[in-house]
């Protein structure tokens, strides 16, 4: 793989990742919501407007062109399974910038991931 594809790659798992981080920034300054009849509308633009919410959705919308440019580049197979290293990324956010809890058995699934994703990325 060369250093283009996998910057490419790399820039997309990030944008992908800081897209899911600015989302959960943005419910949390919604706060809890349900929508029903009588408050789609009302909490439907509350959610649209919320700037951490448009900078995510901005975000997947980069994302979704950096990939495309990476998936012309690398097998599917090999690609794809680079998505799993948002996990680490978020899990690592999501402890930081919102104090979510990191296990033990967390920090070993991302150990997993780690490995996993090197053997796919090293065939």
């Amino acid at each position: 793989m060369s250093a283009v594809s996998f910057s490419l790659l790399m820039l997309g798992v990030f944008l992908n990742a800081m897209a899911q981080l600015l989302l959960k920034a943005g419910t949390n300054a919604v706060g809890q919501f349900e929508f029903n009849t009588g408050n789609i509308v009302p909490v439907g633009m509350k959610l649209a407007l919320e700037p951490h919410i448009m900078g995510g959705m901005a975000c997947y919308v980069v994302s979704l062109v950096v990939w495309i440019m990476g998936l012309s580049r690398v097998e599917v197979s090999i690609a794809y399974p680079m998505l799993s290293l948002g996990y680490v990324l978020n899990a690592v956010a999501a402890w930081y910038l919102f104090g979510e809890a990191v296990s033990v058995t967390r920090l070993a699934g991302i150990g997993i991931i780690i490995i996993g994703v090197y053997i796919v990325a090293r065939s």
